[in-house]
């Protein structure tokens, strides 16, 4: 690998007015020189498509669903890696640099990328808090940065997940061998204002893919659950110093938990009807 190797970030979008325009931009201001962005909209309707094309002339219209959306940019990608963002996350702008170098380093294939929530409300914090309880878990961070030519050998995305099909991609790639090293850096996810509504529909979405995961990782759904918990135990201290947050924190998963045996079951349903 060059130092100077092309990476492609590829974002896709629906409806992201308030966050799009913040997270393109901490794209275009990365230190490191060879930086080609990909936007792939899903149809939206509030103006993110006109927002992107201001850092970008490689906006594409696409979907149905997230996955569709990066395995497309993963196609269109010049770059020897590629990087997909959610487009509400803000990178510090040695972000790329401090990839590429980890990459470097490791020989890795892939790299991950720890982030931290920012915004504002109770909920919100509660999630900041869930989440400084992962930044030293190594398996519940999927990889982000990862090399072009591995991305078209392995099948890009799963089309039949949106939401685990991250979580997915990390296990085939631990299942074929290819290491997934965490970058030193720290992402921002603007989450905005979470509300109990908010965290319980989306929840209810990903679930759907679950039966899917599950028929490709069997026992992966429990050993991801194990590791949430053992990474709370783990900084139980760090809870400890803010109960009310913690509480919070306690009550979220409990109704994340709901959320996803929720769609699960429809997704469960789902499948056996188109099969």
């Amino acid at each position: 690998m060059t130092e100077f190797d092309l990476v492609t970030v590829v974002v896709p979008t629906r409806n992201n007015v308030r966050t799009i325009e913040a997270c393109l931009a901490s794209v275009t201001a990365q230190t490191y020189p060879a930086v080609e962005l990909i936007v792939v909209d899903n149809h939206s309707t509030d103006g993110t498509a006109d927002l992107a094309r201001r850092h970008t002339a490689k906006v594409h219209i696409a979907g149905p669903e997230r996955s569709a959306q990066r395995n497309l940019g993963i196609r269109e990608a010049q770059g020897a890696w590629v990087l997909w963002l959610d487009s509400d996350m803000i990178l510090p702008p040695d972000t790329i640099a401090t990839a590429v170098a980890t990459a470097a380093t490791t020989g890795a294939t892939g790299i991950a990328l720890p982030e931290r929530t920012i915004g504002d409300g109770f909920w919100t914090a509660c999630r900041a808090l869930e989440r400084e309880c992962y930044l030293d878990e190594p398996w519940l961070h999927n990889p982000r940065l990862i090399r072009r030519d591995y991305l078209l050998g392995g099948g890009g995305f799963d089309l039949a997940m949106s939401g685990p099909e991250d979580a997915d991609l990390r296990l085939r790639m631990m299942a074929d061998g290819a290491g997934i090293e965490l970058a030193p850096v720290l992402v921002d996810h603007d989450e905005g204002r979470l509300t109990v509504r908010d965290v319980l529909s989306k929840r209810y979405y990903y679930g759907r893919s679950i039966p899917a995961f599950a028929g490709e990782h069997s026992g992966a759904v429990a050993a991801q659950g194990k590791t949430v918990l053992r990474s709370y135990a783990r900084n139980y201290r760090r809870l400890a110093k803010d109960p009310a947050h913690a509480a919070g924190m306690v009550f979220l998963r409990a109704l994340e938990a709901g959320g996803y045996a929720w769609g699960a079951r429809r997704g469960a349903k789902d499948r056996a009807a188109a099969s």
